[in-house]
């Protein structure tokens, strides 16, 4: 029957949209919660074992089974089209987002798990029970697997969350209705109508929403920042969100804050300046690893001996916010403008890896804080091996490491780290209103003193006695050191103690 290959392409359909849904739900999750590793790993158990639940209710319909098909396809299309845009409200505006993030993954699976028995049944007249098993289970893994190429590589960086979601949607919709057409002679007449008009009231409805998908997101952020959003796109990498208030810009990274105008002074201070104290000689060639905010470039750039600043960040979108945000351009001081400045965009692992360049003076390490394990990487004994081959012999490293008093296992963690592929480190810490007390790690490879302030640089923080201050902790910051694992590749220990820590202050 002709029918019988479009019915087959409805298998890859549904099982598109199905992980396009759960992948959804766990970008969402990470982005508003900050903790992906084990919220993807939730949304993953939970949807497989609702598609389990699904496929074991099929057994109870008995009648209409073409019927129940498309009536569980444009259940498939309202609930899993609005299913972003719903969880971004949810988060804004209410207190239980984990029991309807959860409770929607459940509802999706389960809906998605009916459909694909449903359909086995409606084609087993028409194939013999070997064939029809082994096409439906193939081309169900054929969808996943273009939902897991489409997703990452095109449908976050050009349509965004909530229109991929509502799009999707729209695409389950759509099946419905045409399988009315498909399934015409399996259904009674007097049902035909019903489902068509269903089936398009329900594709006209997610269209509205489609085209309202700006007014969405902008009303679920308005809910998650207190201040005035001046800014806000998504990137291939990222969310980038900029608020003013009466303290100033503060920009936001995926709902986390990465700085407020009114003390990133404090913040980048801390972060540059002692490597270029513990530096004997006049530094001549700088490495950036992040920091694609160019604040760290305005610090370094106060050092006339500077000849050479390479800069490694991610994220194009990232490192020309300066220009598409001129007040972060006044706030750098047009770091990205001076000829000394060389911005490469990629992973920085990949490129410690792969490039080769003369060694480096200085290193400031400022990637955002370990919470996956993309991220958990950039602080292994792998990455800082890689980042010794490109340093001179009495280079000087600045790491950014989280706060050690929230925590403080994450932060000894990576000083620990640092230790073991064969750094000499002085630790030190700070306090940043915004963030409270931060911590870093100044390391070179070889035993070093602390090192005393350089004069003659135009400071609005650090001088001689805080500069000191930075490099003495409490007893509510130290942990012994037989207490904590090294982060390496095949154990990220540092994510786990990361999340565990901040999990606590949510």
């Amino acid at each position: 029957m002709k029918r019988t290959p479009l019915l087959f392409l409805n298998v890859i359909i549904i099982a598109t949209c199905g992980l396009i849904y759960e992948l959804l739900a766990a970008t969402v999750s990470s982005y508003v919660l900050g903790d992906s590793v084990t919220q993807f790993s939730l949304i993953i158990g939970v949807y497989l074992s609702a598609m389990g639940v699904g496929s074991y209710l099929s057994r109870f319909i008995d009648k209409h089974v073409a019927e129940k098909f498309i009536d569980i396809e444009l259940a498939v299309a309202v609930i899993g089209g609005l299913s972003a845009p719903l969880l971004f409200l949810t988060f804004a505006y209410v207190s239980y987002f984990g029991i309807v993030l959860y409770t929607m993954v459940f509802i999706i699976g389960t809906l998605v798990g009916l459909e694909i028995p449903l359909l086995m049944r409606i084609l087993k007249d028409e194939l013999d029970f070997k064939e029809l098993v082994s096409r439906v289970l193939a081309l169900d893994y054929v969808g996943a697997l273009v939902a897991s190429l489409l997703f990452p590589i095109f449908l976050v960086p050009k349509l965004g969350l909530n229109r991929t979601s509502l799009l999707f949607g729209m695409l389950n919709a759509g099946v419905g209705l045409w399988a009315t057409w498909l399934l015409d002679p399996l259904i009674p007449n007097r049902k035909i109508t019903i489902l068509r008009v269903k089936g398009f009231v329900v594709l006209v409805l997610l269209a509205i929403v489609l085209i309202k998908a700006d007014s969405l997101t902008t009303l679920a952020e308005d809910g998650l920042f207190t201040d005035n959003i001046v800014y806000a796109k998504s990137s291939p990498y990222q969310r980038i969100v900029v608020t003013k208030g009466k303290t100033g810009h503060a920009l936001f990274l995926n709902g986390n804050l990465q700085f407020n105008s009114f003390d990133e002074y404090r913040y980048h201070e801390a972060l540059v300046h002692p490597a270029f104290a513990a530096y004997d000689g006049k530094p001549k060639r700088v490495l950036v690893l992040g920091g694609g905010d160019g604040l760290a470039l305005r610090e370094i750039l106060k050092y006339k001996s500077v000849e050479t600043v390479d800069l490694v960040d991610l994220d194009p979108m990232m490192t020309g916010l300066s220009k598409a945000f001129p007040a972060l351009g006044e706030l750098n001081q047009h770091a990205f403008d001076d000829p000394r400045v060389s911005v490469t965009n990629g992973d920085a692992f990949v490129w410690l890896d792969n490039n080769e360049q003369p060694p480096y003076d200085i290193a400031i390490i400022d990637f955002p804080d370990p919470n996956n394990f993309a991220l958990g990487k950039l602080y292994s004994t792998r990455f800082y091996n890689l980042l010794k081959q490109k340093l001179s012999p009495d280079a000087a490293v600045v790491i950014q490491c989280t706060s050690p008093l929230i925590a403080r296992r994450s932060y000894w963690s990576i000083i620990k780290t640092l230790e073991a592929t064969g750094f000499s480190v002085k630790p030190f810490q700070t306090t940043v209103p915004s963030f409270g007390v931060w911590g870093y790690a100044l390391a070179k490879m070889q035993p070093f003193e602390t090192p005393k302030l350089a004069s003659g640089v135009d400071l609005k923080f650090l001088n001689e006695n805080s500069f000191t201050s930075m490099f003495e902790f409490p007893t509510d910051m130290t942990l012994p050191a037989d207490e904590i694992e090294i982060n390496r590749l095949d154990n990220q220990a540092l994510v786990r103690y990361y999340e565990s820590e901040w999990r606590r202050f949510e």
